[in-house]
This record gives structure tokens, C-alpha cells and sequence, in this order.
């Protein structure tokens, strides 16, 4: 059964002045405003995805970092008994699969899925207008602005961070790590076959390539906790749903003044 588009919020909430609205809002997305409802952003697929990607992403830094820094040797019963290492790299890999085909799902869903769902894919750099709204979220970003503009999808800062980090970023952890994976399965291998090129690129160095696929484990975290701060300030600050828009899917707008 498909969702509905609209849903009737909460009393508490107040309708939002749409000339108040920034963004890409589309005319169904003000029409529903105007009707006192909050708009349906993220379709279930996207939503799915976010939290699944997430927690593959948390068990793949905490078992890469382990196979970067290794924990000491356990010294208790004989060496044969003992699996720890193989569980974080068993665990380390599965994450990664999960991840790489929830990227490949996520990408068939920006083709079919509403026009949300493709702000993670590009950057609209020849709208000036789009420019002029970053640096205004800049600004508001380091309390330089006193009030904040309303977004139906992605605001332009956090459209250009999640391309940069996710789309980009997950791109280069999934090539390199398959890269990676397959060096292991061997030259003769498939997988080996379809991502050797990227030693090449690396210089034919098999440490730079684990040095550059570590590193890039540190952007994400950078991102990851910077995600998680900006997501909570925009709820308190914005006055506009941003946590539970991607449980509901539906974001909801409190705006007590006039228009």
C-alpha cells in the first residue's frame, strides 16, 4: 500500500508562512502547507536506507579501526580456539557488502523516487540563488544570523556535505574497500579483475591503498558527529523537524508569526 502524501499534524503546530519557505519546495509541497499538513519528504526507501547504511557504517568503523590498531593477543587456551581478529574481519566485510548494495539501491531509488531523493547526487554550482542560500546557512551555522530559513528537502549546506561525504565519500570507502577485499581473494579473482585498477592508482602500493581507505574512515566519523550535532540544533533551533522526518518521513513546520 503506498503512503499517503499528507498527513494532519499535531495541534501544537503551526502552519508556515510559505514565502518563509527556501529551497526547492515544490507547488504540491506549499499547497500542502497551506493546508495546515506537514509535507511528506522521505519516502520509506530512503528512510530504510538511512538507518541501515548508519549502522552498517558505525559496525564498520568500530572493526576498522580494530583491523588498523589490532587488540593485543589473547594469551588464554590454545591459538587454534581463538577467533577474535577473524569475527572483526568476518564482521568488517559483511558491513561492507550491506553497505555497498544499499548504495546501489539507494542510487535505483534517486532514479525512481521523488525529487528528494536525488539531492544527495548532485550540486546545482550555476544557481547563484542556491550559492546565496549556503553562505546564508553558513552564517546561521556560526550564530551570525538571527533566524533561519524554512527547507522542505535537504538545506543547500547539508545538501553540498552529504555530497561531498556520503556520495563521494562512500564511493571512495566502496571502491577502495572492494579493492582491498578482493587483493585478499587473489589476481585470479573477479572481483580482483574489476577493482586491481585502483593499485595502479595508488601507486601499486598495497599500505598506501589500506593508509587512504583508513583515512577516509576518519572523514566519516568527522561527518558522522558533525551530522548528528547539526541534526539536533536544527530541531531546537529551526523549528522544523529534522530527526523525526527520517523515522516519519513527513517534516512539520512551528512558525508562531505572521507572514
Amino acid at each position: 500500500m503506498n503512503e499517503p502524501n499528507i498527513h494532519r499534524p499535531n495541534p501544537s503546530v503551526e502552519p508556515l508562512p510559505t514565502s518563509r519557505l527556501a529551497g526547492d519546495a515544490t507547488s504540491a509541497d506549499i499547497d500542502s502547507i497551506r493546508r495546515r499538513t506537514s509535507v511528506y519528504v522521505y519516502e520509506a526507501p530512503v528512510r530504510l536506507w538511512h538507518w541501515i547504511n548508519a549502522a552498517a557504517i558505525f559496525v564498520l568503523v568500530i572493526t576498522g579501526f580494530f583491523i588498523g590498531s589490532p587488540p593485543p593477543s589473547m594469551q588464554i587456551g590454545e591459538a587454534t580456539h581463538q577467533f577474535v581478529f577473524g569475527y572483526i574481519r568476518f564482521a568488517h566485510f559483511a558491513a561492507g557488502w550491506i553497505m555497498t548494495v544499499g548504495f546501489a539501491a539507494r542510487i535505483y531509488w534517486a532514479c525512481v523516487g521523488n525529487h528528494h531523493s536525488r539531492q544527495l547526487f548532485y550540486l546545482p554550482l550555476l544557481n547563484r540563488h542556491w550559492w546565496s542560500e549556503l553562505f546564508f546557512e553558513v552564517r546561521w551555522y556560526l550564530f551570525l544570523e538571527r533566524e533561519p530559513k524554512k527547507y522542505v528537502g535537504h538545506n543547500p549546506l547539508a545538501q553540498l556535505a552529504m555530497f561531498m561525504f556520503m556520495t563521494l565519500g562512500m564511493s571512495f570507502m566502496i571502491v577502495t574497500g572492494l579493492a582491498l577485499y578482493s587483493e585478499g581473494l587473489g589476481h585470479d579473482s573477479t572481483l580482483y579483475k574489476l577493482f586491481g585498477w585502483v593499485f595502479t592508482v595508488a601507486g601499486n602500493n598495497s599500505h598506501y591503498l589500506h593508509t587512504y581507505h583508513h583515512l577516509g574512515m576518519w572523514f566519516i566519523v568527522i561527518f558522522m558527529i558533525i551530522h548528528i550535532y547539526v541534526a539536533v540544533r536544527e530541531d531546537i533551533m529551526s523549528r522544523q523537524s529534522i530527526v523525526s522526518t527520517m523515522i516519519s518521513g513527513h517534516r512539520t513546520f512551528k512558525d508562531d508569526r505572521p507572514d
